[in-house]
C-alpha cells in the first residue's frame, strides 16, 4: 500500500519539477535560437509565415484530438482502479481515433492550412503529424504523473527543438519552399520516440488490454469540458496569429511568428507545471484540503510570475537586438514582441488557477475561457481597424497590425487572470497569494539597468545580447532571492536530501 504524501512532500515535488523546468527552459532557449536564425536567414519571412499558419491549423486539430488528456490523465490515473497501463492504452486509443477524424478533415480540405498559397507535393498530408503530437503529449503526461519531468525536458527541450533546427538547415538544400515543414515533421517523430521509450520502461506493455469503443467514448465524453477548456486556452495563444493572417501578408505573419516564438519561451515554464500540479491537486481534492491547494497554487503562481517577469524584461528591453538576430527584416516586430512578453506575465495567474478549476468547476472554467477568447477576438479586430486610421506609412501598417493583435492578447489574458483567480479563491474559500510587492522593486531596478544598457550606440548591439540580458536577469534574480523569497520558496533551488 502506498502512503499519502504530506504537504511538505508536495512542495518538494513541485520544487523539483520547477528546477527541472528552469533547466528545460535554458535548453529550449539554446535550441530555439538556431532554428529561428536558420528559418529567418535562409527561408525568409514569407516562407516562415506559410509554415507558421499551416502548423497553427495542424496543432489546433491536435489539441482537439488530445481530448484534454494532457491534464485529464492525472485524474483518471488517480481514481481508476484498473492497471495504469490499460488506462493509458484506453486514452491513447480514444485520442488517436479523435485525431484520425481531424486529420481526415484537413487532408480533405488542405486550403485551411494554406489559404494564401498553393498546395504542393505532400502538403496535403501534413495533418498526419497530428498522431505524433497527440501520442507524445499523452505519453509525457503519463510520465509526469509519476513525477518524471526529465523525460518531458528531454523530448520537448532537447530532442524536438534541436531536431527541427538541424533538419531545417539540412532540408533547405532539398527544398527552400518545403524545408521548414519537413523539418517540423522530423522533429515530431524524434520527440515521439523519446516519449514512448520511457513510457514503456515506466509502465510496461498493456498486457491483456483490448480496445473498447465504449470505454473510449466514455473517456471522450468525460473529458469533453476539459478538452474544450484546453482548446480555448490554446486558442487564446494562437488566435492572434490566425486573425493577423486574415489581415496581413505572409511576410508579416512570419515576422509575428518569430516574435511569438521568442515570447512563448517563458510560457513553457508555466504549462510544464500542469502535469506536476495535477496529481498534487487531485490528491488534496480527495481529502478536501482546500487550504493546501490555495497554498500550492499561490506558491507555484509566484514562482512562475517571478520567472516570467524577469525573462520578459531580459528579452523585451533589448528586443530590437533579439529580433535582429533572426534577420534585419524582423526588427519591425519588436513592438509585437513587447506586448507578447507582457501577455505571458499577465496570463500566469490564470494558468495556475486553471490547474485547480479544471477539476473543481470544469464547465464554468470553460465558459470563462470561451468568453475571454471572444473578448480577445473583438479587441484584436477592433485595434486592427483603428490602425487603419493612424497616420502611418503604408509599408508599416502590417507591423502595427501585428502589434495590435499582440495588445489584444495581453488585454484579454490579463482580464482572464483576474476573473479565474477570484473564482478559484471563491471556490476554495481561501485567499490565493500570488502577488508580492518585491516584484515591483525587482522590475523597476532591472528595467532601469536595461534601459541604460540599450542606450549604447547601435553598432554595439552585441553588448545588449552578451552583457545586457545576463545583467538584467542577474540583478532581477538577486532582488527576488534576497527580499522576495521565503524559506518555502528557496526549496525551489535546493535538493531534498535524505
Amino acid at each position: 500500500m502506498t502512503t499519502a504524501r504530506t504537504d511538505e512532500e508536495d512542495i518538494q515535488v513541485l520544487a523539483k519539477g520547477g528546477r527541472t523546468n528552469v533547466f528545460g527552459f535554458v535548453l529550449r532557449l539554446a535550441a530555439r535560437i538556431p532554428f529561428l536564425f536558420i528559418a529567418g536567414r535562409l527561408y525568409g519571412p514569407e516562407a516562415l509565415g506559410r509554415f507558421a499558419y499551416a502548423i497553427l491549423i495542424v496543432e489546433f486539430a491536435a489539441q482537439l484530438g488530445s481530448l484534454g488528456l494532457r491534464r485529464g490523465l492525472a485524474e483518471l490515473l488517480s481514481k481508476e482502479d484498473q492497471p495504469h497501463a490499460h488506462i493509458i492504452a484506453d486514452c491513447l486509443f480514444a485520442a488517436l481515433v479523435a485525431s484520425a477524424l481531424g486529420a481526415a478533415f484537413l487532408i480533405a480540405l488542405p486550403q485551411l492550412m494554406f489559404p494564401n498559397s498553393g498546395i504542393n507535393g505532400l502538403d496535403r498530408f501534413l495533418p498526419l503529424a497530428i498522431f505524433a503530437i497527440v501520442a507524445t503529449d499523452i505519453a509525457l503526461s503519463a510520465l509526469a504523473y509519476k513525477f518524471d519531468i526529465l523525460s518531458t525536458v528531454r523530448a520537448r527541450a532537447v530532442v524536438e527543438p534541436w531536431a527541427i533546427s538541424i533538419a531545417a538547415g539540412a532540408f533547405y538544400f532539398y527544398s527552400a519552399r518545403d524545408g521548414l515543414i519537413l523539418a517540423y515533421v522530423a522533429s515530431l517523430m524524434a520527440a515521439l520516440v523519446f516519449a514512448l521509450w520511457p513510457l514503456w520502461r515506466s509502465y510496461g506493455l498493456p498486457r491483456g488490454w483490448c480496445p473498447s469503443p465504449m470505454r473510449s467514448f466514455g473517456i471522450a465524453r468525460r473529458n469533453l469540458p476539459l478538452a474544450a477548456a484546453d482548446a480555448a486556452e490554446w486558442g487564446s495563444r494562437r488566435l492572434d496569429l490566425a486573425i493577423l493572417g486574415l489581415f496581413a501578408s505572409p511576410a508579416i505573419v512570419g515576422i509575428y511568428y518569430v516574435a511569438q516564438q521568442v515570447a512563448s519561451l517563458p510560457q513553457k515554464l508555466k504549462t510544464s507545471f500542469d502535469p506536476i500540479l495535477g496529481p498534487v491537486i487531485t490528491r488534496n481534492l480527495q481529502t478536501k484540503n482546500y487550504a493546501e491547494i490555495a497554498k500550492q497554487v499561490g506558491q507555484v503562481g509566484f514562482w512562475i510570475i517571478a520567472a516570467q517577469a524577469g525573462i520578459a524584461l531580459a528579452l523585451g528591453i533589448p528586443g530590437e537586438a533579439v529580433m535582429g538576430l533572426v534577420g534585419p527584416q524582423f526588427v519591425g516586430g519588436t513592438m509585437a514582441l513587447a506586448f507578447l512578453l507582457a501577455a505571458e506575465v499577465a496570463a500566469a495567474n490564470a494558468v495556475v488557477s486553471e490547474s485547480a478549476l479544471v477539476y473543481m468547476a470544469r464547465h464554468r472554467n470553460f465558459l470563462i475561457s470561451l468568453g475571454m477568447l471572444i473578448l480577445q477576438a473583438l479587441v484584436s479586430v477592433g485595434l486592427i481597424i483603428l490602425v487603419d486610421d493612424l497616420p502611418i506609412q503604408p509599408e508599416h501598417v502590417g507591423l502595427y497590425q501585428a502589434a495590435a493583435v499582440a495588445c489584444g492578447l495581453m488585454i484579454s489574458l490579463g482580464i482572464g487572470s483576474l476573473i479565474k483567480s477570484r473564482f478559484l479563491s471563491h471556490l476554495l474559500g481561501r485567499t490565493i497569494r500570488v502577488w508580492r510587492w518585491t516584484l515591483l522593486l525587482a522590475v523597476a531596478a532591472a528595467a532601469l539597468l536595461g534601459f541604460l544598457i540599450v542606450s549604447v550606440p547601435a553598432r554595439f548591439e552585441w553588448v545588449e545580447l552578451t552583457i545586457g540580458i545576463p545583467a538584467i536577469l542577474g540583478l532581477y534574480g538577486w532582488i527576488i532571492w534576497r527580499w522576495g523569497f521565503g524559506p518555502e520558496d528557496r526549496v525551489l533551488f535546493r535538493e531534498k536530501r535524505d
